[in-house]
């Protein structure tokens, strides 16, 4: 299924081709006209309903149509992600520019995400996301069960760039929003469910209704299994199955015409097994073979502090929103969240115990924000005051058998304190021009406490519940008080937006990203020979500075819409963490592993992006995405050298597209009316490199199809659809371990994106 360069230009110049393309109105950013019982959107949504043709957002905090808002953003409503049977937010990357999302190496529900090259796909205590994830504005500052199912969603957001002018948290590469669904007015109960091969058994039941004419609560609660793409030949379970369960509960209040407050809690509980990696290459000593189904492992790893596997995650919110007058809105946004994972990897995936790491992630958070936002003829703007209390915990064995067996407790425990101020602001100098202007004072403080040790034999750590194991060295030995640093820093961001005229809508702006330092929980002090002082020091703060040119266009009374960008980031200080093999006894032989996280130093990145949407006639629509991003690191220091022309940018393919056509067709069922939608998508992806370096991990270019087929009344209340995905059943890695030279058999394994999925779905609203 790999495309030839003839096909890939065939694929561009068919997303291109959309330009000429005229038909009735469709909106960008994927959003579709739908019937909702959900009340109007507030100020704080980035809506995708029409209006006389235009699609209307808010993605500046105020009402705005999507081709006259000079920011990149992307939505997908509860609509299109019903009818294209969307399973998680990792499916959405495909359809997105310059974007990667996947759960993370051995993980189910832990997120990887990278936009525009920026990103972070370490998940340890420590290391900060690159790309904001957000669930109702509140900022999920830990990757640990960000890839969320979809259910009671109004809409998923994607902005790309640095965000911090319009946010509560900084981000230095975008923004993933979760926007969930509004209670309706009157009681509005909705089921769900989905069947598919893999043994899929999915169920959504939501329900809401008014209690007198102030308050409305809701609930929704759901389940999501699956048997595994594979099979774990030593225990027998599957490999990559699912077992997770999901709930939210929300009480709405309206006092009164100007006074809206919400109260919601959610939480989320992830059973499936422990995922495990496929070898790439036969067991150095014992010759194990290559399994022939990527899918399949040998790993005999089940436990992490003697738990099965697990991923624990809740949350509660409180929001307000006060309408002080027609132009001056009040809101404060209160939220305290907190998650366990007990996950055992298996890096050798093998029956022995060879190279093991049973861990245990433990994460909570309070944030706080509070924000006015300002409407007028002339002006409009926003501004806040933003804090975040949080605080990241792991404990983790590495378990090697050889050179000599020993088992390496780390312990890392982060705590996070940041706040800031800021605002953002539009001035209309006529209405052709505007200005618009913003700012950001950031002030982050961390403070870590850190502990290495090694146990010898592989029965584990003290740490870890093995009182028999034999102490023989600590590596590192940090506590609270003596690893900290306070990062500090004003980031602007400036735009100019010209109206050609009604239909075009050129914009230009610069924005500066941030984030901020802090300490690697694996460091070893002795194996790595670092001195006390670079110890206490850490690892600097990034920043990114972007450029970005746009032009949204509407053609033919808006029956075609695209969106135009390109930009150009100058990177520095870029953080790169990762864990590399060390000789601690100095015999020439690996035997340990340990954390480097460097400053790579500078990177240049530019890009374009094209979205396009089209209705070629009343009943067929096209819809459309390019990209293309060059990105290089310009100086990247290891041991006082310039390794530059090694390095690479993982997790950032050059050229991404994708193609999807719709046809509608009038087809009465059972005497209900409605319409029957044939839909086909294809998406493809170039090389990507899974690290800074490359490796038998990387993937090379790929493509995917997928196609539905999907029945809606004519009421809207009953929804039947059949869905395909990777019908080509392509095989693409999407992360691995790389560890050739440790344990008796050598680690590399990798994994890998679903394999072909066919499931149905029925919606019904009663």
């Amino acid at each position: 299924m790999r495309l030839t360069k003839k096909k890939l230009k065939l694929l561009n110049r068919s997303a291109a081709a959309l330009l000429a393309i005229s038909g009735s109105t469709m909106g960008l950013a994927h959003a579709q006209t739908a019937p909702s019982a959900a009340p109007q959107a507030t100020s704080t949504d980035v809506a995708t309903e029409t209006n006389m043709g235009k699609v209307l957002v808010t993605a500046r905090r105020r009402e705005e149509t999507l081709q006259d808002v000079p920011v990149s953003v992307t939505a997908y409503t509860a609509e299109q992600l019903s009818k294209q049977g969307i399973p998680d937010i990792t499916a959405l990357a495909f359809s997105l520019p310059n974007t990667t999302l996947k759960s993370s190496r051995a993980t189910n529900s832990t997120l990887t995400a990278f936009i525009r090259g920026v990103g972070q796909q370490d998940p340890l205590a420590g290391f900060e996301a690159g790309v904001g994830i957000y669930l109702d504005d509140i900022y999920l500052a830990r990757p640990q069960g960000a890839v969320a199912e979809i259910y009671d969603v109004e809409r998923i957001e994607v902005l790309r760039g640095p965000q911090g002018t319009l946010y509560g948290r900084n981000t230095i590469g975008g923004a993933v929003k979760y926007v969930t669904r509004k209670l309706a007015p009157t009681t509005d109960v909705r089921l769900k469910a989905t069947v598919g091969n893999h043994g899929q058994r999915d169920g959504v039941l939501t329900a809401s209704t008014p209690i007198g004419e102030v308050t409305r609560i809701g609930a929704s609660i759901a389940k999501f299994t699956r048997d595994g793409f594979g099979t774990n030949l030593t225990t027998g379970k599957g490999n990559y199955d699912k077992d997770l369960t999901a709930a939210r509960v929300s009480a709405e209040f309206t006092p009164t015409t100007d006074l809206f407050i919400r109260i919601s809690g959610d939480a989320t509980q992830d059973d499936s097994n422990p995922r495990n990696g496929h070898r790439l290459i036969p067991g150095r000593s014992s010759g194990a073979p290559i399994l022939g189904n990527v899918y399949d492992t040998r790993a005999n790893l089940t436990k992490a502090l003697g738990q099965d596997q697990e991923v624990k995650a809740h949350g509660v919110s409180a929001l307000i929103e006060w309408g002080i007058s027609n132009e001056l809105t009040f809101k404060s946004v209160t939220a305290a969240r907190k998650d366990k994972s007990y996950a055992p990897i298996d890096f050798d995936s093998l029956a022995a115990t060879d190279f093991h790491v049973p861990a245990l992630y433990k994460n909570k958070q309070f944030s706080q924000e509070f924000q006015v936002t300002y409407t007028g003829d002339k002006m409009q703007g926003v501004a806040g005051v933003y804090y975040i209390d949080a605080n990241a915990f792991n404990i983790f064995d590495t378990i090697l058998a050889a050179p000599f067996a020993s088992s390496t407790y780390t312990k890392g425990d982060i705590d996070t304190k940041a706040w800031a101020v800021f605002a953002d602001a539009n001035y209309k100098v006529n209405d052709a021009l505007s200005v618009s202007a913003g700012g950001r004072y950031t002030v982050d403080k961390r403070e870590a406490s850190i502990l290495r040790q090694i146990y010898l034999g592989t029965g584990g750590s003290q740490g870890l519940g093995n009182p028999n194991a034999v102490f023989f060295r600590t590596d590192t030995d940090f506590t609270r008080g003596e690893l900290e640093r306070e990062d500090k820093k004003f980031t602007p961001k400036i735009g100019v937006a010209y109206k050609m005229n009604e239909d075009h809508n050129v914009y230009a702006s610069w924005a500066r990203g941030f984030k901020g330092g802090g300490f690697d929980p694996r460091m070893n002090v002795f194996g790595t020979k670092l001195t006390p002082a670079q110890a206490r020091a850490g690892y600097a703060p990034e920043t990114i500075d972007t450029f970005e040119l746009g032009l949204k266009s509407a053609f033919n009374n808006g029956r075609f819409l695209t969106n135009i960008a390109v930009f150009n980031s100058d990177y520095k200080d870029v953080q790169i963490p990762g864990s590399v093999a060390v000789d601690t006894n100095g015999d020439g032989r690996d035997d340990s592993f340990a954390g480097v996280t460097t400053n790579a130093g500078k990177a240049k990145i530019k890009g374009f992006e094209l979205e396009a949407n089209a209705r070629v006639t009343d009943n067929f629509t096209l819809s459309g995405m390019y990209s293309w991003i060059d990105a290089e690191y310009t100086r990247f220091i290891v041991a006082g050298v310039d390794q530059s022309a090694n390095r690479v940018f993982q997790n950032t393919p050059k050229n991404s597209a994708n193609l999807r056509g719709a046809y509608d067709i009038p087809m009465p069922v059972m005497g209900r009316g409605g319409r029957l939608t044939l839909s086909a998508n294809v998406s493809h992806k170039d090389d990507t490199n899974q690290f800074e370096t490359k490796s038998l991990l990387d993937q090379e270019a790929y493509t995917l199809w997928d196609a539905s087929v999907v029945w809606t009344s004519a009421n809207g209340k009953i929804r039947a659809g059949l869905h395909g995905k990777n019908l080509g059943d392509k095989e693409y890695k999407t992360g691995g371990y790389l560890f050739p030279t440790l344990g008796n058999e050598g680690v590399l394994t990798a994994f890998y994106g679903n394999p072909r999925t066919v499931s149905a779905t029925l919606d019904y609203r009663f």
